[in-house]
């Protein structure tokens, strides 16, 4: 008689333990499969709406119009160096390496699509695009556009000339539309004149200008400020005695 019980002692039977190794390989097959469907929808997402939207040589003729619609006025002189290295390592710290979009922004956009999150990211391309052709809108459609545009908007214009247009464009609270009238607005003295403890609150107030008003909401403007400085900190602008001496210095506001 033949004994089988050898045979089955050999059999592989599955166990916790060998299920909890195929587990970890299983969940990774299934987030290839998940980043793989993003990158696609973004591919196809970007596709379409560079192909309906406009061509963006009239940027700064959209920008010169918002301006008079609201009362500013252009930049004058260079962009101030303290205005533009607050406004960049607060905003977007790879301005000067990237083509219009962040590829850091890029791999998050795709989520935030189909969730309709907004995760952060936005180049100032990106920015500048929703002001000028958007019209400010946010909604899922508005950013895909706001992608494309901005791509567009870094192969027709200088990193200066959408810099300025930023600047230009900008609201940053209290009725005050563009840089020059913000820092006349606020400070009493034109945008190449401030101090940085001045420029760092007025950069703070572009991504929530009637929130950290430092006319209205002193106490928000100054921690809007306390995260502008610890930017440029971080990106090497400022050192962190200097950002700490910078936080205490008075703000001399208008009114």
């Amino acid at each position: 008689m033949r004994d089988d019980s050898a045979g089955r002692s050999d059999a592989r039977v599955p166990t916790a333990t060998s299920e909890r190794l195929r587990r970890p390989t299983f969940l990774l097959r299934i987030g290839r499969r998940l980043l793989l469907a993003l990158v696609v929808v973004a591919v196809l997402a970007f596709g379409t709406a560079w192909a309906l939207t406009p061509g963006v040589d009239d940027a700064r003729g959209r920008v010169d119009a918002r301006l008079t619609a609201f009362g500013g006025i252009p930049l004058a002189g260079d962009v101030p160096p303290r205005i533009a290295a607050a406004l960049l390592a607060t905003e977007d710290s790879h301005f000067a390496d990237h083509i219009g979009i962040d590829w850091r922004g890029a791999l998050r956009a795709p989520l935030g699509l189909l969730t309709g999150d907004d995760l952060g990211g936005s180049t100032l391309h990106q920015q500048l695009a929703r002001v000028v052709y958007e019209d400010g809108a946010t909604d899922p459609l508005a950013k895909t556009r706001a992608v494309a545009l901005a791509v567009k908007l870094d192969r027709g214009w200088t990193d200066e000339q959408i810099l300025r247009m930023y600047l230009d464009a900008a609201y940053f609270g209290h009725g005050f539309y563009g840089v020059e009238a913000a820092a006349r607005g606020y400070f009493g003295l034109s945008p190449a004149d401030l101090d940085w403890a001045q420029a760092s609150v007025l950069v703070g107030l572009v991504q929530a200008p009637s929130a950290y008003d430092p006319l209205v909401h002193p106490e928000r403007a100054a921690a809007r400020q306390a995260h502008v400085l610890n930017r440029l900190v971080e990106v090497g602008h400022l050192d962190r005695a200097t950002a700490d001496a910078v936080a205490v210095e008075p703000w001399r506001l208008q009114g």
